[in-house]
Formats: C-alpha cells, sequence, structure tokens
C-alpha cells in the first residue's frame, strides 16, 4: 500500500526508513520524498513512526 500517493511511496519503504534512523516527517521527506507534496500523508506517516516505537519497546513487566 503506498505510504504517499504523490511520491508513490509504499509503506514498507517508509518502514525501511524509519528502521534507518528517519524517526520524524521531515526525515523521511529527506529520505524519499513521502509528506513532501500536498501533505495528505503527514497523519499516516506520523502513526507509522508512533507505531515503529510503540511495536518495538518491550511492556513492562
Amino acid at each position: 500500500m503506498y505510504a504517499c500517493i504523490c511520491h508513490a511511496v509504499h509503506e514498507n519503504e517508509v518502514r525501511d526508513h524509519i528502521s534507518a534512523g528517519a524517526h520524524t516527517e521531515a526525515a523521511i521527506g529527506e529520505a524519499c520524498d513521502a509528506g513532501t507534496s500536498c501533505g495528505t500523508c503527514h497523519e499516516r506517516l506520523v502513526d507509522m513512526i508512533e507505531s515503529y516505537f510503540t511495536d518495538s519497546v518491550p511492556a513492562a513487566a
């Protein structure tokens, strides 16, 4: 599925950039141009960043 339609950036590509250290919308935009055009995908990008940190943090015992 596309994360950014304007630049044809797939969600997997965004996830790869987040894993590589792009932890802000601006950093993702610099890495692959997602979110640098119309802005419709900004909320999706933020959700993907938040999910990365939520899913990668172990639950407290």
